[in-house]
């Protein structure tokens, strides 16, 4: 049994992550890292780390893809800017901060608590358990569409510690992706906290295959 445990594919995930940064704030004017973002350039940004993830799905020997000849690609929501959020981060200051992940085939893993990101979609205030584990946070999350358009057992989002900045820090549901088991059950993927399942539908990020061939 492999263990994704997010780092796995997070190397990736960062190197995109950090190129998308650099493009993203060349969008932006001011101190506001939501504010004067191109749509169409962000769409095309995007589009063009999927087709990256793809590539690597279609070629690396540490794809999950089994059958990588009938791979033919990821399944997304459209590219929607109003689930790129800027969040406040309340450190997580008690002293029990190591907390026990469970895997889906029953091992566990030590994560750090961070701290809870607290903000807003569609209106409605939201928030998040931010987990530390070797320097990346993991966002693992589930909504009102886990077990519908997208897996049960819910997405994850990466990024680097250095990405929050005095305690804000922007999460891109855009960038939502499914586990490794979702491909192949060899691997064992981490559960998101029980806290962790928004009140809303996160219309973003990674659709399940079935979803879209019903």
């Amino acid at each position: 049994m492999f263990k994704n445990k997010l780092i796995r594919y997070s190397t990736i995930a960062m190197f995109i992550a950090i190129i998308a940064y650099f493009v993203i704030e060349n969008f932006s004017t001011g101190n506001d890292p939501l504010a004067a973002v191109n749509p169409q350039q962000y769409k095309t940004q995007l589009v063009e780390e999927r087709a990256a993830k793809d590539e690597q799905f279609r070629t690396s020997d540490d794809s999950p893809i089994a059958d990588k000849e009938s791979f033919h690609g990821l399944h997304y929501f459209e590219p929607n800017l109003t689930y790129r959020v800027q969040a406040t981060v309340s450190p997580y200051m008690n002293e029990d901060k190591e907390m026990v992940v469970k895997y889906t085939d029953g091992t566990t893993e030590k994560y750090q608590k961070y701290g809870y990101a607290n903000f807003k979609i569609m209106g409605q205030d939201q928030k998040l358990l931010l987990l530390e584990n070797d320097g990346t946070i993991s966002v693992l999350f589930q909504d009102a569409t886990s077990g519908k358009q997208t897996y049960g057992g819910g997405r994850y989002i990466d990024y680097p510690v250095a990405n929050v900045k005095n305690n804000v820090i922007v999460l891109d549901f855009n960038k939502a992706y499914n586990p490794y088991c979702v491909y192949q059950e060899s691997y064992a993927c981490p559960v998101p906290p029980a806290e962790n399942r928004l009140t809303i539908p996160i219309e973003a990020g990674e659709l399940l295959e079935s979803s879209v061939h019903e």
